[in-house]
C-alpha cells in the first residue's frame, strides 16, 4: 500500500495486515498523481490511500492496477484520520483493482 504524501506517516502503524510505503519512504514526494500512481503501480503497490478528494477526475482509474482509497476527514490531522481507519481496512478487502472508494465518518 502507497500512503499519499499529504497524510501522517503515523497513519501508516495503524493499517495492520498491510505493507505500508509513504510517498517519501519512496523518493517520489512531489510527483503529480499520474506519475505517483504509475510508479506505485510498476512498484506492485495495490492500494493507494489518500485524502485527495477527486483522483478520478484527475486520472483516468478505471484500468488502473490499482484501487484508491480516500479519506475524507475535516483535516489531515492524525486524531482526525484515526476513526476512518477501521472504514478504510473494511474499504480495502471489499474493493477492486480501478475502484476508488471514499471513506468518511
Amino acid at each position: 500500500m502507497l500512503l499519499d504524501e499529504q497524510l501522517p506517516r503515523h497513519l501508516a502503524r495503524e493499517l495492520t495486515r498491510h505493507d505500508v510505503r509513504t510517498v517519501q519512504q519512496q523518493g517520489w514526494a512531489g510527483l503529480k498523481n499520474g506519475e505517483l500512481l504509475r510508479r506505485a503501480a510498476n512498484e506492485d503497490s495495490e492500494v493507494f490511500l489518500t485524502a485527495d478528494q477527486n483522483p478520478e477526475y484527475q486520472q483516468n482509474l478505471a484500468r488502473a492496477p490499482l484501487r484508491v482509497v480516500v479519506l475524507v476527514a475535516v483535516s489531515h490531522a492524525l486524531e482526525d484520520l484515526l476513526p476512518l481507519v477501521p472504514g478504510a481496512l473494511a474499504a480495502i478487502s471489499g474493493s477492486r483493482p480501478g475502484q476508488v472508494v471514499r471513506v468518511a465518518r
